[in-house]
């Protein structure tokens, strides 16, 4: 029994009022127990009209851009259909059909998996794939069969005709039959595949991180702004309901004023530590090694950059000429491909958190971490701290990332007067020594270690989690939201909104200027990690600097 169910009542001692109710519970089983609930929510009720003068939400709700049903077809081009690349064209309505057939069988096994029924019901966005693009034979296939299956059917079922495989995804962006393009490639393709689309006429849905260099960042800002296509980062967290109650609790300052922040990865399975499987079939005759790593001019362009900034120790040249099924597969391990934790992971906090709160590209960030448990090779850490100091915002926010212990920490926002914790839920608790609400806790309408609010959006439990790393994306909301009660597809919700701003015209909602802002934040994180010092911001002049 917490305090707040301990209050005292009517002038009663605190501990005969406890009695009361206990006995009253004891001789009355049922209705005893239903009674005390009430009196436990009466009180809650109470609680909230006492807040009412400084405690107002409005009932908001995700913002929907719902499809226009007779709005064009837009023609759809992939890149890259690994692990990422198959949600995304699930969330644009395209499954392969053995996933269809793994969920279906799936819900016979547990009926609370819904996942099935909510792909089935995920909304037409009246799209076609004309043309898809992987270099690994098996993956390619794959995609031609997924990008027929128009309909959502299982094996054996009715595909539409089959799209086009390209091997080059220059070929891909030659195409006149293709108006957009998904880009799902690793970490080292993203920023060189999005300026060519643009520059191609094609609007760009690009997974995060932005780019793998820095100057990669600011010659793709240009160039969509130049081409004006219509480009939206991979940030599914967007779409996510409780970001927006948060980001109504900040601007309310429910919280008072925040001065650190704490945002954490915290994963312990070889999936969530890049040890990914090696597929069947993978070998030099169908995998093009040479295009995964790049032309001579592209490499030396690398090179170049680790060079001038004193990095070479962190590049395998060696590697170049040397075909690998770990690094194809586990590109992720190594910074040759990489971006490490500050672009895979950090990436999706800070983006949560600039949704949130406004805060742009910070002043400096400071690094530290090492390779403490994953010893296979990999040059990128397994544990990251990195601390970014938001000097215009008096604010510090702190990123703690191991990927060998799975603690859940989620996100949270320590403010003068209350904490908000910060997952696919909301958990606000006020400060022992609030100023604002002094007066409130003296009188005892407030308890500092009851929660002050509770925001749970739609659901009770996690649905359909069947590893450890969807349990990370899950509790951060970037698997489901809830629009009002209704559940989604957060990747659905975020391709759904590009799409529209394609037809209607205008920005989505992680635009190249928001997705300028993650990248600069990103690399100013990696590069104080391999530089071993401070690195700082200078807003006026956009550039990184040793201070």
């Amino acid at each position: 029994m917490n305090k707040l169910d301990r209050e005292k009542v009517e002038g009663q001692p605190e501990s005969s009022t406890r009695r009361e109710l206990l006995k009253t519970i004891a001789s009355v089983p049922v209705l005893g127990a239903m009674a005390y609930g009430v009196y436990k929510r009466s009180k809650y009720d109470r609680m909230r009209r006492d807040l009412s003068d400084v405690f107002k939400l409005d009932n908001l709700t995700p913002p929907v851009m719902e499809t226009q049903p007779d709005g064009k077809q837009i023609r759809i081009g992939l890149i890259g259909f690994g692990i990422r690349g198959k949600q995304l064209m699930r969330g644009i309505g395209f499954a392969e059909p053995q996933y269809i057939e793994n969920l279906k069988e799936a819900h016979k096994r547990n009926p609370k998996d819904t996942r099935y029924a909510d792909f089935m019901e995920q909304e037409n966005l009246n799209v076609v794939v004309n043309g898809v693009c992987d270099i690994f034979d098996v993956y390619g296939e794959a995609a031609i069969l997924t990008g027929s299956n128009l309909h959502r059917e299982g094996l054996n079922g009715h595909y539409a005709a089959p799209p086009k495989r390209y091997r080059h995804y220059r070929e891909l962006l030659a195409a006149d039959d293709i108006d957009a393009v998904i880009i799902a490639a690793p970490d080292h393709w993203h920023g060189t595949m999005a300026m060519d689309a643009a520059l191609a006429g094609k609007h760009v849905y690009l997974e995060k991180p932005m780019t793998w260099t820095v100057p990669e960042t600011y010659r793709l800002r240009e160039i969509i702004k130049q081409t004006g296509v219509v480009f939206q980062l991979g940030h599914q967290g967007r779409q996510t309901d409780s970001y927006l109650k948060a980001k109504e609790i900040i601007e309310k300052d429910i919280l008072g004023h925040v001065s650190l922040i704490e945002v954490c990865t915290n994963r312990n399975d070889p999936n969530g530590a890049w040890v990914y499987d090696l597929i069947e079939g993978s070998s030099p005759e169908t995998i093009d090694w040479k295009q995964f790593e790049g032309n001579a001019d592209r490499i030396k362009e690398y090179l170049d950059y680790m060079r001038e900034n004193g990095l070479e120790r962190y590049v395998g040249p060696d590697s170049r000429d040397r075909f690998s099924l770990e690094r194809f597969f586990r590109w992720r391990c190594w910074w040759d491909y990489s971006t490490g934790l500050s672009g895979d992971l950090l990436t999706h906090e800070y983006d949560a958190i600039n949704q949130i709160m406004n805060l742009g590209i910070p002043h400096s960030a400071t690094s530290s971490g090492g390779i403490y448990f994953f010893k296979d090779g990999r040059t990128v850490p397994d544990v990251l701290q990195t601390s970014f100091e938001f000097t215009n915002h008096d604010l510090t926010m702190l990123y703690s990332a191991t990927l060998s212990n799975q603690r859940n920490r989620g996100k949270v926002f320590m403010g003068h007067d209350a904490s908000m914790e910060l997952s696919n839920t909301i958990t606000i608790l006020v400060d022992p020594r609030s100023t604002r609400y002094r007066e409130k806790i003296d009188s005892g309408i407030i308890q500092p270690d009851v929660p002050f609010f509770r925001y749970v959006p739609g659901q009770t439990d996690t649905d359909a989690i069947t590893s450890a790393t969807e349990l990370y994306f899950a509790q951060r909301g970037l698997l489901y939201s809830y629009v009002n009660g209704k559940k989604y597809d957060t990747t659905f919700l975020h391709l759904r909104e590009w799409l529209e701003c394609i037809r209607r015209g205008g920005q989505p909602s992680c635009n190249i200027d928001k997705g300028f802002e993650e990248a600069i934040t990103a690399h100013l994180g990696t590069r104080a990690y391999l530089e071993g010092r401070t690195m700082y911001w200078d807003a006026d002049k956009e550039l990184i600097t040793r201070g």
